[in-house]
């Protein structure tokens, strides 16, 4: 059964929130203006970052022998990594080569969730309706149950069987032929696969004792399930209990193929900086072209230019709303004169953000890509009086058809003579 918990709010406290609602609102224009500003910057200068290493990248060549005549060069590289070093997750006694070994824990827990509805009360107040319900779900994190709102749920029991947390291992020596990766790009190696799990005896031993333990049950075994990559903690993975515990493993083989665009520093490589300091150091699964992996490169910048945008432009309206939103607290003693303002400083506020955030993006062009920004201008320029040349003209035609006299009506024609008859000829003499 749902919970409820009530609360009002009065007219006076609504304006009060409505006015530090305002300075938050500043504050989210100015982060947001920033964001937009700063994007258009990281876009440009990532664009020629990436100009710049094309233009200087070679192909590495055979990796399989360190060539000296190209160290400190940009270089484009295809071929197959691999490790000899051995991962272990002790708590599970799981030993394996390879570049990665993780494991992401789940409990099984009581979960809060709620909705809230608000309704405005005679006078400017407000009323809070907030509903509480609970169900058991999968959860990546522990659930304290002493924050529940519902005493009936509150402090329930949601113990683990098991204390057990994610976690993951990776390999310090990567190979790539005759050189060696770095950190920065092993990170980036991330063709993951389940892993097929078999646990010693002894730590299935161990793992039922835990969950005897907090069961207080008297069975000495059958709380360890194993299925593929998943090893399960309670009575059965089918009917699952609060506190059960699933775990799931997985890993990076210790061989593959990978194309890289990176630095060489002697044996090794190093992120590649360009003149206005943006680095790229890429790595990508797979036999990949240079040209295929510049061109993703650039999309993916492109890509998150536009992300930024729209995150930035609806921050700005979130931040114009929060600051009309005292204008809509005023109201709130005439409801419908609320909802109407509730609406206008909305259309208002959104047209400011969209306006604000293009003013932004404009000034941004013109403080890193000037020349491009005035050709713009001047097109947009061009366009506008043209546009309103035409429409000049237009409105002079109309008015000059208007001004014309009206031409004056033609005089009837004057009714045609009847022909007279021929005279009959005299007879010769």
């Amino acid at each position: 059964m749902a919970y409820q918990k009530v609360t009002t709010t009065s007219y006076g406290q609504r304006l009060k929130k409505s006015g530090s609602n305002v300075g938050s609102g500043f504050v989210m224009v100015i982060l947001a203006t920033i964001l937009l500003f700063w994007n258009e910057g990281r876009t440009v200068k990532t664009t020629k970052m990436l100009k710049q290493a094309q233009k200087e990248c070679v192909e590495l060549g055979d990796i399989n022998t360190v060539n000296a005549e190209l160290n400190g060069q940009m270089v484009h590289a295809s071929g197959a990594y691999k490790t000899d070093d051995v991962l272990t997750d002790g708590a599970f006694g799981i030993s394996l080569n390879a570049v990665r070994l993780s494991r992401s824990v789940e409990y099984y827990q009581w979960v809060e969730h709620q909705q809230t509805e608000t309704h405005d009360k005679v006078g400017g107040g407000e009323e809070t309706i907030t509903t509480y319900t609970y169900s058991k779900e999968w959860r990546l994190f522990k659930q304290d149950s002493s924050t529940f709102e519902d005493p009936e749920y509150r402090n329930i029991d949601n113990t683990t069987v098991s204390d057990i947390d994610s976690d993951s291992w990776s390999a310090d020596n990567v190979s790539f032929g005759a050189y060696v990766f770095p950190d920065g790009l092993i990170s980036q190696i991330s063709d993951s696969k389940p892993l097929n799990v078999e646990l010693d005896p002894k730590v299935v031993a161990t793992y039922n004792q835990q969950v005897l333990k907090v069961r207080k049950a008297n069975i000495a075994e059958g709380y360890v399930h194993v299925a593929g990559n998943v090893v399960y903690l309670g009575k059965d993975a089918n009917v699952p209990e609060v506190g059960d515990v699933r775990i799931t493993f997985n890993y990076v083989p210790a061989e593959g193929d990978v194309s890289i665009l990176a630095k060489v520093n002697g044996n090794t490589f190093e992120q590649y900086t360009a003149k206005n300091g943006k680095t790229l150091l890429v790595l990508t699964e797979g036999t990949v072209s240079m040209e295929e992996m510049f061109a993703t490169e650039k999309a993916n910048n492109k890509m998150l230019c536009w992300v930024l945008r729209i995150l930035g432009i609806i921050l700005l309206y979130m931040g114009f709303k929060n600051i009309f939103d005292i204008l809509v607290k005023l109201l709130k003693v005439i409801p419908a004169l609320s909802n109407i303002a509730s609406l206008g400083t909305g259309l208002v506020a959104g047209a400011l953000a969209f306006a604000w955030g293009i003013i932004v993006i404009a000034i941004a062009w013109l403080f890193y890509r000037p020349l491009t920004a005035i050709l713009l201008l001047a097109i947009v320029g061009g366009l506008i009086w043209f546009l309103g040349k035409k429409s000049k003209e237009k409105k002079a035609a109309a008015a000059a058809a208007e001004a014309a006299p009206a031409p004056a009506p033609a005089a009837p024609a004057a009714p045609a003579e009847p022909e007279k008859p021929a005279e009959p000829e005299k007879p010769a003499e």
